[in-house]
């Protein structure tokens, strides 16, 4: 069965790097009066209606460092944080290139590596993937973006265009993602698809939807757990 796989495409945020735990400890570090994990999932409520926005054209192309700085200048302003500068708030906008791993990410992509490709499938843009994988180590073969695609997912162009660039067909072409909605449009586009548990995502105890009632090929608990039931 994991013969007839050639590419493994990641999703990145929330499935291969904590954005909650890094956004919220980066923020409380800072002082700024406000709790950083609630700080932190303010932010990303704002990710799909941002890039929505994008995708029905009332935005043009714009890249999800610039459509997290508008987010962030609202939130700062909805939680009353006035006292940062314009280099303080780029600085801290940058935090999502500073997304550190989940513990067992890193390990697991090099287990998976030694037997498929493997590349990000990510909304996130091309600087922020290659400076969050050069900070962290995470072993990428290629990077790839909606930015690549001028396509945010779940547009079909992004999960077509991975196995488009590699020249295989979408079926050997898996998606690996702690998110049903984007596994779900994968799959609707002929791709694998493998559900990855991530219990701790938006925070502690706030995760219900992991269980195994889903129709994807596999469900792992972790990378780990993933390359041992591909093979690696």
């Amino acid at each position: 069965m994991t013969a007839n796989y050639d590419v493994l495409a990641f999703d990145v945020f929330g499935t291969v790097v904590d954005w909650h735990g890094s956004i919220a400890r980066e923020v409380d570090a800072m002082s700024l009066g406000v709790d950083g994990a609630t700080f932190a999932s303010a932010w990303r409520a704002g990710y799909k209606p941002a890039m929505d926005r994008v995708r029905r054209g009332d935005l043009g192309w714009t890249r999800i460092d610039d459509l997290h700085r508008m987010i962030l200048d609202e939130i700062l302003e909805k939680f009353g944080v006035r006292k940062l500068d314009e280099r303080a708030k780029r600085e801290l906008n940058l935090v999502w290139h500073r997304l550190s791993p989940w513990p067992d990410a890193v390990a697991g992509l090099r287990r998976l590596k030694s037997r498929y490709t493997i590349c990000t499938l990510s909304n996130g843009n091309l600087g922020l993937l290659a400076d969050m994988a050069k900070r962290a180590e995470i072993p990428w073969d290629l990077i790839l973006s909606a930015e690549v695609f001028r396509h945010y997912k779940p547009d079909p162009e992004t999960y077509l265009g991975v196995a488009e660039i590699f020249d295989v067909a979408p079926g050997r072409t898996m998606l690996v993602a702690a998110h049903k909605d984007d596994l779900a449009a994968a799959k609707a586009c002929g791709l694998a698809t493998a559900f990855v548990e991530r219990p701790r995502e938006y925070g502690a105890g706030q995760r219900k939807d992991i269980g195994r009632d889903h129709p994807f090929d596999f469900h792992a608990t972790d990378f780990e757990d993933l390359a041992t039931q591909l093979g690696c």
